[in-house]
């Protein structure tokens, strides 16, 4: 009977054993940031810039910090707006904000992740893996369909 208290705990080491320690980076689903419907412009000839567009969504407020992928030598996070009567585009520096819970779509004509310098022609049906990195989130690999997006209705 001197034994029961360590037999009792001994599902509860096994449990704990069986846990990444804290810290290791290990992904919380319950934190990771849910990427859905990837798509990546095809190239046209003679040409190494492309667009992609996703939904992100993150379960707490998080940021979009930077994407890579093999497929092109640079890769940053875009924005288009209007300015003076145009329709500019610049790098999000700082990043793409995500507000908790909120569904974040990048699509043509608005924020996008733009591939330069890509490495080899795009063609429809073809994928681009792309890493997403967060501020807070574990990093996101995705693998996006190469196609055209479907205009909105609107």
């Amino acid at each position: 009977m001197k034994n029961l208290p360590l037999i009792a705990a001994l599902p509860l080491l096994a449990l704990a054993a069986c846990s990444p320690p804290a810290g290791t980076g290990s992904a919380d689903a319950a934190t990771a940031v849910v990427v859905a419907d990837a798509l990546c412009r095809p190239t046209p000839p003679g040409r190494q810039v492309t667009g992609c567009y996703l939904t992100l969504t993150a379960p707490v407020a998080d940021t979009l910090v930077s994407a890579a992928s093999p497929a092109a030598a640079l890769v940053q996070i875009h924005e288009m707006r209007m300015e003076s009567n145009m329709m500019m585009m610049r790098e999000l520096k700082a990043g793409l904000p995500l507000p908790a819970g909120e569904a974040v779509t990048l699509a043509p004509g608005g924020n996008h992740i733009m591939l330069m310098g890509v490495t080899e022609p795009l063609a429809t049906g073809d994928t681009v893996a792309l890493t997403l990195t967060f501020a807070n989130a574990v990093p996101v690999e995705v693998v996006a369909t190469v196609g055209n997006p479907v205009p909105s209705a609107g």
